[in-house]
């Protein structure tokens, strides 16, 4: 089992950036499929990037293609999300999830493993 844990969370003013990142430990992230989701205030958890387990292939919500970007290192078991120009429609609780079997990348339902989530909020 991997356990996962989001930090890099915060404030930041519109047009501005955050970077992310999913710390596993318990196994060998270079096993899994991983992604990001992110649930807006009273709002269902949505997919926003997905990346393969080599880190050779990414995919992308078409709400956040061209601003973010998703990346791996497997040798430090860590996963990063690098938030640019920042709307104020991307304040949400993000969270990192894994999987060693790909299913659905975009639902959840297609990952196995979360983390507690981290908080983002951007301020207009």
């Amino acid at each position: 089992q991997v356990q996962l844990v989001e930090s890099g969370g915060g404030l930041v003013q519109a047009g501005g950036s955050l970077r992310l990142s999913c710390a596993a430990s318990g196994r060998s992230i270079a096993n899994y499929f991983m992604g990001w989701f992110r649930q807006p205030p009273g709002k269902e958890r949505d997919f926003v990037a997905a990346i393969t387990f080599s880190g050779g292939t990414t995919y992308y919500a078409d709400s956040v293609k061209g601003r973010f970007t998703i990346s791996r290192d497997n040798a430090k078991s860590t996963m990063y999300l690098q938030m640019n120009s920042l709307k104020p429609e991307d304040t949400a609780v993000y969270y990192c999830a894994a999987t060693r079997r790909i299913r659905s990348y975009v639902e959840d339902k297609g990952y196995d493993y979360w983390g507690q989530g981290t908080q983002d909020t951007v301020s207009s």
